[in-house]
């Protein structure tokens, strides 16, 4: 097991995210799990993103399983739902995962509920040290900020100043709450998944406002649920049928793209680098190659014509910083 790195935070530019690896939408073996935490390993990736809510506990218990014997690994996880077996279903995790196990979520963004949290992650994943911790999706619940910050926020300050963690933030799906967190408390990094891509930026109040303060954002999410890596009727778009102006949107994304003899896929990657609070962009999926892929997108050469168009015919937001080379690298 390695020990905690030191201070400061600082996150590799790519990492895995694990939901899949969770059983999301359609069930994996342990088998197959592994073949893409080795795949992301061999390629450099050393930054792994979990949750309790991905398969409740499968993906930690898979990730921990496989960083158990190596060194140099960076890992996040998130707290705000415990896993007990004496309590109903929730309704929010049903059809989420495709597990079978007695283990139902509970929503606590209390101070104990955090810090039992952290304690049982460390258990499930059988590691020694978690780097960051984010709150996963209060909104969901309705939890806000004064709840969040008289509970959750207290306790991972306390993690964070004992050393057990070297940063904390907040991961959800939407932008909004997130803004009112980073300007309420001490946040050092954020997870915001699908609100921040090539085909959409209205989350840059919030992103503006974590560069203006120091913060980070990791951004999940950036083919938008699959839409921006193969558009086309029926796509998903935030996990269901995209709305139709949201898939002319991408297509329109995808000819300019072509125009200028780039993948989509390497586009979307790209773009979200150019804005200065990103700190680093988390892939996912259920295949080894397409995480290869991945890897040698964000090492392609991408004209700067392609983000010069895509603004002039306002596919991309006027506002929104565009990426300058070189391209990022995975370490």
């Amino acid at each position: 097991m390695t020990e905690p790195a030191t201070f400061p935070l600082h996150l590799p530019p790519l990492g895995l995210g694990t939901g899949t690896q969770g059983n999301l939408r359609r069930a994996v073996s342990d088998a197959e799990a592994e073949q893409v935490f080795q795949a992301a390993w061999d390629a450099g990736l050393r930054y792994y993103d979990t949750a309790p809510w991905y398969g409740r506990g499968l993906a930690e218990e898979r990730l921990g399983a496989f960083l158990r014997d190596k060194n140099g690994w960076q890992l996040s996880s998130k707290v705000g739902r415990l896993l007990r077996e004496d309590v109903p279903p929730h309704a929010s995790q049903i059809g989420a995962f495709e597990v079978n196990t007695p283990r139902n979520v509970v929503y606590d963004y209390s101070y104990d509920g955090v810090m039992r949290s952290y304690e049982e992650s460390l258990e499930r994943m059988g590691v020694a040290h978690i780097d960051v911790l984010f709150i996963h999706d209060p909104d969901v619940v309705g939890v806000g900020v004064r709840e969040l910050m008289a509970g959750a926020h207290r306790a991972l300050v306390d993690l964070r100043d004992q050393g057990a963690i070297r940063g904390f933030g907040a991961g959800m799906n939407e932008w909004q709450l997130p803004l009112e967190l980073v300007r309420a408390g001490d946040f050092d990094t954020f997870l915001l998944a699908g609100r921040y891509t090539l085909l959409e930026q209205e989350s840059l109040p919030f992103m503006d406002e974590c560069a203006r303060r120091g913060a980070r954002v990791v951004i999940g999410g950036v083919f938008n649920s699959g839409l921006l890596a193969n558009p086309r009727p029926g796509a998903n778009y935030n996990y269901a049928a995209a709305p139709e102006g949201v898939l002319e949107r991408a297509l329109r994304l995808q000819e300019v793209c072509a125009a200028h003899g780039v993948p989509l896929t390497t586009a979307a990657l790209q773009f979200v680098y150019g804005h200065p609070a990103v700190a680093s962009v988390l892939v996912a999926d259920h295949h080894p190659e397409r995480i290869l892929q991945n890897v040698a997108a964000l090492q392609t050469a991408v004209p700067g014509a392609l983000w010069t168009e895509l603004r002039a015919q306002g596919l991309i937001d006027p506002a929104a910083p565009l990426p300058r080379p070189p391209t990022a690298s995975a370490r």
